[in-house]
């Protein structure tokens, strides 16, 4: 219960801040990496600001477990694009 209310509080302390700093550096921040499919214009604020404020406070309260999840993921994605590489070389 304590961990709960741990991630619960730096989730609120998380989106506040994000939400407060949106429009001053938030938002154009996160343009910068996103696709464009993926940018962060107004109708997508609120969603941002709850997925920045979720990730900041998982990653506050299991840093570890965080970092083995981008670990995994980084490894996925790089056997995916070798995949994607060793098939588009076949076709040719």
């Amino acid at each position: 219960m304590t961990i709960f209310l741990i991630w619960l509080i730096a989730f609120g302390l998380i989106a506040y801040f994000v939400d407060q700093r949106w429009s001053r550096g938030v938002s154009q921040g996160l343009d910068r990496f996103l696709p464009n499919m993926l940018k962060s214009n107004g109708e997508n604020r609120y969603l941002w600001v709850a997925t920045l404020a979720v990730l900041g406070a998982t990653t506050l309260v299991f840093p570890v477990e965080m970092l083995l999840v981008v670990i995994l993921l980084v490894l996925i994605g790089l056997l995916v694009v070798k995949l994607a590489n060793w098939a588009s070389s076949l076709s040719h």
